[in-house]
Parts: C-alpha cells; sequence; structure tokens
C-alpha cells in the first residue's frame, strides 16, 4: 500500500468514529430531558427512577420506563436537601440553577492579557515606526515603487539641461529594446550620476527617463538606508536589488547617494564597522554583482560629488557622469515657458526680459519665481499676471521682504539715500559692472535698510581684473558717499566690506593678479556646488609668514585702491548725488530710467 493510499484509509476510519460519535451523542440528547427538582423528587417517590448519577451541583438518572415522549433520562440541578423539603409542603413547583462563574473568571484572564497586548504592540509599532516599519520587515528596502502608469513625467516637463536630456536618451533607447541596442557588443553603463547644484532638476529628470521608458522605478533617499541597528543598511540593499530584478527591466534611483557614498575613513571615528562603510560596500558588492544586459538601470544624484568614495566612481560601477548645471539664459526661458503653462498670463509679459534678470536662478528659482507673481497678482485681485509682478517677486527672492513698519528717523533715512545712491552712481559710472535696475530705502530682509537691484543682463564665465576692481569700487560706493557727504562712516556698510574683501582675497590668492605676489595660487579651489552652504573647510596654510603678510597687505590696496575710486567717482559727481538722494528720498524707489549717468573721464581721472 502506498503512503497516498495509507493516509486516505486513516482519513475515512477517523470520519467513521467521528459519525458514530456523533450520532451517539444525537441519540442520547434526544432521549434526555431536563426536569425541574420538584418533579423529580416525585420521581422518586413514585420509584420511577432506575439508577441515579450525583455530581455536586446535578443529578442525572435513568427511568425504569421510556416516558410517552421517548425520553428514559432526566437531568436536573440539585437543590439544597432542607429546603427542597420545606418546598415540597408547598406543593411547589421549584428547580436548581447552575451559577456559572465561567465569564468572569475568563474575564478576569483576558481582559489584563487584552491590555498587556495592546501596551505591547503599541510600544512595539511606535519603535518600528521610527525604525521604518515592522520588526520582520526592518531590513526591507523602503524604496517608493512607481509602475508604467504611475510615471506621467517626461522629457517635455524638463527643460533648460538639454545636454543632459541627450544624454540620458540612451538609457531610455536601452531599456525600450535591450537587444537591439547591444547588437555589436555595447551595453548601457551600470551607473549614471547626476551631479549638480540643488534645484537644477536631477530628480525630475530621473523620473523622465522611467516615464519615457515606461519602466518601474525604484525611488529611494541615500539617507534611508542607513538605521541604529547595524546590518540593516546592508539587508535593505539586498532587498532592494532583489525586488529589482524581480521587476527587470527597471531604474533604481537614489537620491542624495552622498548620505549613503561618502568617503570611507573620512572622519576621525570612522572604522571597518561602522554602519554607514558597511552600507556602502554592499552597494558596490551589488554594482559589480548585477548584469546591465538584465535591464537595470541605477542612476543617482548628488550635489556634492567631492566626498563622495572613489569605489564607487571607478568604471564598472557608476560609468558615467552627467552634469546638470544651472541653466543658462536660453535654459531659463525654456524653464519659464514650462511653468507658465499653469498661471494666467498678460500679454506685457516678456519672458526672455525675467530670464535675463534671473541669471544664477536653478530650475526650482523660476518655479518658486512663477509661484511667488502669481501669488502678488492674486493678492492684488487682478485678471493675470503681468511684468511687474515678475519684477516684484524678483525683489522678493533677490533682496528679501519689504519691511515697511520699520520706522528710521529722519537722520538715518538721509544715510541710507546717500549710500545707495552712491552704490548707484559708481556702478554707472564704471564700464564692465551689472546693470542697476532699480534703487530703494525701503528696508528688506532681515538687515537691509536700503538695497540696489544689480542683475547682469547677459551670462558671464570670465572677468578681468579690471572688471572685479570696478565691481569692488562699486560695492564701496555706499560707504564712499557717506564719507563724502557726512565725513563720518556707518555701520550699514558691513556687507558691502564682506563681498568687497571677498573679491580682492581671490584675485591675490586663486586668480594671480597681484604684481608682487605673482602668478601663483594660495588656497584652494572651493567646490562649485557647496556654494557657500554648509560649514566651511579648514584649510592647511601652504605658505610663509611672510607671504601671508604680502597677501594681507596686496588685499588691503586692492580695497583702498576701490575705495579711492569710488570716492573720486562721487566727489565728481557730488551735484548728481545730492540731487539724485534727495529724490530718493521723496519717491523711496527709483527705477533705472529714473536715475542719471555720472561723469567719469577713462583718462586722466582714475586713481
Amino acid at each position: 500500500m502506498d503512503r497516498k493510499a495509507h493516509i486516505n484509509f486513516w482519513y475515512f476510519a477517523v470520519a467513521i468514529i467521528g459519525i458514530m460519535l456523533f450520532q451517539q451523542a444525537w441519540i442520547e440528547g434526544r432521549q434526555l430531558e431536563t426536569i425541574p427538582y420538584s418533579e423529580f423528587q416525585q420521581l422518586l417517590q413514585d420509584e420511577k427512577i432506575a439508577e441515579i448519577t450525583i455530581a455536586d451541583t446535578n443529578i442525572r438518572g435513568k427511568l425504569k420506563e421510556v416516558t410517552a415522549d421517548g425520553h428514559q433520562y432526566i437531568y436536573t440541578v440539585r437543590v439544597d436537601p432542607d429546603f427542597a423539603n420545606d418546598l415540597a409542603k408547598y406543593k411547589v413547583k421549584f428547580s436548581g440553577i447552575i451559577d456559572s462563574k465561567l465569564m468572569s473568571t475568563l474575564l478576569s484572564w483576558l481582559i489584563p492579557m487584552a491590555l498587556f497586548f495592546v501596551v505591547w504592540m503599541f510600544l512595539v509599532r511606535k519603535m518600528a515606526d521610527k525604525q521604518g516599519g515592522g520588526l520582520l520587515s526592518i531590513g526591507k528596502s523602503k524604496a517608493k515603487i512607481f509602475v508604467e502608469k504611475d510615471m506621467k513625467t517626461t522629457f517635455d516637463a524638463v527643460a533648460g539641461v538639454d545636454e543632459a536630456k541627450e544624454e540620458l536618451k540612451e538609457i531610455v533607447a536601452f531599456l525600450k529594446n535591450p537587444k537591439d541596442y547591444g547588437r555589436i557588443g555595447a551595453h548601457v553603463p551600470k551607473g549614471i550620476l547626476l551631479i549638480g547644484p540643488p534645484g537644477t532638476g536631477k530628480t525630475m529628470l530621473a523620473r523622465a527617463v522611467a516615464g519615457e521608458a515606461s519602466v518601474p522605478f525604484f525611488s529611494i533617499n541615500g539617507s534611508e538606508f542607513v538605521e541604529m541597528f547595524v546590518g540593516v543598511g546592508a539587508a535593505r540593499v539586498r532587498d532592494l536589488f532583489e525586488q529589482a530584478h524581480k521587476s527587470s527591466p527597471c531604474i533604481i534611483f537614489i537620491d542624495e547617494l552622498d548620505a549613503l557614498g561618502r568617503a570611507r575613513g573620512a572622519g576621525p571615528l570612522s572604522g571597518g564597522h561602522d554602519e554607514k562603510e558597511q552600507t556602502l560596500n554592499q552597494l558596490l558588492s551589488e554594482l559589480d554583482g548585477f548584469d546591465p544586459q538584465q535591464g537595470i538601470v541605477l542612476l543617482a544624484a548628488t550635489n556634492r560629488p567631492e566626498i563622495l568614495d572613489p569605489a564607487l566612481l571607478r568604471a564598472g560601477r557608476f560609468d558615467r557622469q552627467i552634469l546638470v548645471d544651472r541653466p543658462d539664459k536660453v535654459g531659463r526661458t525654456a524653464i519659464l515657458n514650462v511653468h507658465v503653462k499653469a498661471i494666467k498670463m498678460d500679454a506685457d509679459v516678456v519672458l526672455e526680459q525675467i530670464a535675463a534678470l534671473t541669471t544664477g536662478f536653478s530650475g526650482a528659482d523660476l518655479a518658486n519665481l512663477v509661484n511667488e507673481a502669481a501669488i502678488l497678482a492674486t493678492r492684488r485681485d487682478a485678471a493675470s499676471v503681468t511684468m511687474d509682478d515678475f519684477t516684484r517677486a524678483i525683489e522678493r527672492i533677490v533682496a528679501g521682504l519689504e519691511k515697511k513698519n520699520r520706522l528710521l528717523n529722519p537722520h538715518e533715512r538721509e544715510v541710507v539715500a546717500y549710500h545707495e545712491t552712491g552704490h548707484a552712481l559708481v556702478t554707472l559710472a564704471l564700464p564692465g559692472t551689472d546693470k542697476v535696475h532699480k534703487v530703494s530705502i525701503i528696508p528688506r530682509g532681515i538687515g537691509a535698510l536700503g538695497y540696489n537691484i544689480q542683475r547682469p543682463t547677459e551670462d558671464r564665465y570670465l572677468m578681468t581684473s579690471v572688471e572685479l576692481e570696478n565691481k569692488m569700487a562699486g560695492l564701496l560706493g555706499g560707504r564712499a558717499a557717506e564719507m563724502v557727504v557726512f565725513k563720518e562712516l556707518s555701520t550699514g556698510a558691513a556687507n558691502d566690506l564682506d563681498k568687497a574683501t571677498d573679491i580682492a582675497r581671490n584675485m591675490v590668492m586663486r586668480y594671480g593678479m597681484d604684481e608682487i605676489l605673482g602668478q601663483a595660487t594660495y588656497a584652494e579651489e572651493p567646490s562649485p556646488f557647496l556654494a557657500g552652504g554648509g560649514m566651511p573647510r579648514i584649510q592647511p596654510r601652504s605658505y610663509s609668514e611672510k607671504t601671508a603678510r604680502e597677501i594681507d597687505e596686496a588685499v588691503r590696496t586692492m580695497v583702498g585702491r576701490a575705495f579711492g575710486r569710488a570716492t573720486a567717482i562721487l566727489k565728481q559727481n557730488r551735484q548728481l548725488l545730492n540731487e539724485t538722494s534727495e529724490k530718493l528720498l521723496q519717491k523711496e524707489t527709483l527705477t533705472a530710467a529714473e536715475l542719471p549717468q555720472p561723469v567719469w573721464p577713462v583718462q586722466g581721472g582714475e586713481l
């Protein structure tokens, strides 16, 4: 007899026994009758009971003869014999009842257990939420998975980064038809790293690749891999790639890769057993292990490429690095064209002019600019967004919010007016400086008592030493005006001095523009993507004390020369300085058309 037949036989035997037991219980149930205790006593007196079984609370008995309705067994609940005898005297029908304590007993056990279980589940879930999931899923990847129908972003929604789009179109072609793309032996890069400043559209580009290729998109942030438990990050990396293998072809996108891929051993407390290093090692292993022909593409984005581990950037892991930089004027115009589709725009708006005023803006900045302009138009109950709304939005972003309730005394107000006029006149007098668009003495931002809106009308990538010196003179024009008019200095030029000194120090230490120090650099090139963010790095000095003294003297000379030039310009145009300042005090804001053109001879008058 085989095993299957043996098992079927026992199933059959158990079923027969079960049926027999059920039949016997059913027959006994039909023959059993529950009667009152008084009737039981009467049956005893009539000698109709053949046998009984006595328990603590009940009595079971068998009748000598079957009753007319087919019952032979009786059941009754016991009553205290003395009390029963007393009741029998009055010929009362009485019966007992069992006071069941089962429910109270169960509740006395179940309620504390239930409360303990609820508290335990609450604490466990609280802890699990902090760790990113349940205890059983703590090593699971937390990547957000977007299937084909969820990805609405395409390359049409991404503007201003045409070079990066062209690079990524190859990835789309491979994901759509990997066999045809690799017909002569080529394969898609294993990893593509998008590098660029914040807000330039790196994440949107990655989503556009998935939307164009119509493949699943796994999106996760680099910081989501690392938890307090050792080994969790490595487990999540493994689980992420396992999910990707099951869904190939697909795209894995890791945003903020620097949180995961920081160079090993970079800190004083870093070691081989650090959790971040184990996570990074697992990622390196997965990048080495998967075959690009399977249709898995790894995209990552960072704005701090200088701190990434070199092993992560070598060929065979992140094969291709794509720069997603801030857009130029043409790119900014294209980005504005995308964002203005969502608003009602007036016919007088010229996007090329807005693009010219927003040099250095990223894609996110331009999106915020369009939204700010729409908010300003809504606030004044306008039917559409005008050019003036965009101009005021640029001022709001560049200079800060107007502080109309910040009241200045008359003397301070006059000092601010001459200060801002001095900036404007010196800038207008010198060639190669940014165009002055507006001058105002309305306080803005945190500490600005007035402001000059100076925006370049074209993108500049090189500046000469003369242009830098002119820029310093323009920055010091406000302080020079205070000195020419009031014969004293105020604290209002602190930010101007800081910027002018920074330009002079860069000219000496980085650009080699000092005759004495010569064609040499004395400072490292800062990261182009940090752009003032984060803590400054401590750079070791690679020059002597004598050279340091010469650097200080050269910086002081350059700043002093720029201040002298600004002072000379304002003295020569003293009449214009007074008239423009008076007009600014009256109107509080002057546009470029309302500003005069100062006189400054190119030869014979320069200091």
